[in-house]
């Protein structure tokens, strides 16, 4: 006998519980299916932060000058497995062509209006889910090693003032009195003070699992593999059915697509990071060393040091001296960073080829609605994206326009 609910949510990640507690909100029954139980994945290791500012693509022009160089770096900011490079080639064709000055336009745009939706839905979501209190407001700071580095970060700076962002350049003197402790190296800075973060992403996405379960909330584990419509709603492997699916399964989702006949290009960025004692470093704001690929940030935790991007898919086994590069020039950025002690952490972030997620109706059915691929901004978009996914079950005009979010953009 099939199991059947109003919603049934493939993916107990940040994003999944986000819109599952949305669902909720509107008064449908909805069941919370995924292979491993909530908190499993990204959601967990990632950096914590709620990045609204951060609307610059991945694929951009300045991305392609460093790229050659940061390829020649196995240990690098990104880094392209031997064994992996034949199966990413589409993707980085797909990637390459996102790159063009039109299409980073149109990129940043659609970006900017869902940063704004998220910025605007997470602390009416936080107050409506008990969480409030894990929120901080601690800005961030990104530093550079020369002039000529911080005069090249300024195109992206000048798009971000275009829309409306808050952000204070600085010198050396100016960055020690927000973040004492930094190497002599690093002359300029910019800080964003609307950088908010949360105390820790594993315990945020736990008590929106208990939060989920309090309100009636059921959660199952499952590998769900196939879809298929059937004449009232979607029926997952023959074994669960109901009105409305919504796929947000991060890195596995384009797997489970396929079974609707959907072909969509994205990849796994898999992230690195170390997480530190509490009491490893005296951290006053998230740190980014954007010139390396990686953050260091302050959590409930412990201090974690992590970033960089790894395009190797999902099944070969992790590469943890990326972790220990990254802490390695941590430590020399940062001298009075303790590294002893730490924890070492490998995730895979689903990232699509223009930086944008997937966000919208299955072009097989209007009864599948994906919510995916936010890569490094899954955290930062899941109040956002949790609305979206609730206004169309509810059969609401979406908050914002997501046609460049649809599935079938490529």
């Amino acid at each position: 006998m099939l199991s059947q609910t109003d919603v049934i949510v493939i993916g107990a990640g940040v994003v999944g519980l986000s819109a599952a507690l949305a669902l909720q909100a509107r008064g449908l029954r909805v069941t919370v299916l995924d292979r491993e139980g909530p908190a499993a994945g990204a959601s967990a290791g990632n950096a914590g932060a709620f990045a609204f500012t951060d609307i610059l693509p991945l694929a951009s022009p300045g991305i392609l000058k460093k790229a050659p160089k940061w390829l020649l770096d196995p240990l690098g900011p990104l880094s392209v497995p031997p064994a992996y490079a034949l199966q990413i080639v589409p993707w980085m064709y797909r990637f390459w062509r996102s790159c063009s000055a039109g299409r980073v336009s149109h990129s940043t745009s659609a970006q900017t209006s869902l940063m704004e939706l998220s910025k605007a839905e997470l602390e009416p979501f936080l107050q409506a889910t008990g969480t409030a209190p894990m929120l901080r407001k601690e800005g961030n700071l990104q530093v550079y090693e020369s002039e000529a580095e911080f005069q090249a970060s300024m195109p992206g700076w000048r798009a971000r003032e275009r829309h409306g962002i808050e952000f204070r350049h600085m010198d050396a003197a100016e960055m020690a009195q927000i973040q004492p402790g930094l190497a002599p190296q690093f002359v300029k800075g910019t800080f964003t003070p609307g950088w908010f973060s949360i105390a820790d992403p594993r315990l945020y996405t736990l008590a929106l699992a208990e939060r989920f379960a309090a309100n009636g909330g059921v959660m199952g584990k499952a590998e769900v593999s196939a879809l298929r419509p059937v004449a009232d709603g979607i029926e997952i492997d023959g074994v669960y059915r109901a009105g409305h699916v919504v796929l947000a399964a991060g890195a596995f989702s384009h797997h489970i697509a396929r079974s609707l006949g959907e072909n969509i290009p994205l990849e796994t960025e898999r992230g690195y990071n170390t997480t530190l004692p509490t009491d490893a470093f005296d951290l006053r704001t998230q740190i980014t060393f954007g010139g390396h690929g990686f953050v260091v940030t302050r959590l409930t935790s412990g201090i974690r040091v992590g970033g960089a991007v790894e395009l190797g898919g999902l099944k070969l086994p992790p590469n943890f001296r990326r972790a220990q590069a990254m802490l390695t020039k941590a430590k020399a950025f940062l001298p009075a960073l303790r590294t002893e002690g730490g924890r070492q952490w490998m995730g895979f972030r689903p990232s699509m080829p223009d930086s944008l997620p997937v966000i919208g109706r299955s072009r097989a059915t209007p009864r599948v609605i994906h919510a995916f691929g936010h890569g490094h901004l899954g955290l930062t978009q899941s109040s956002g994206t949790a609305r979206l996914v609730a206004d169309l079950v509810t059969g609401q005009s979406p908050a914002i326009d997501l046609t460049p979010f649809s599935s079938q953009r490529f």
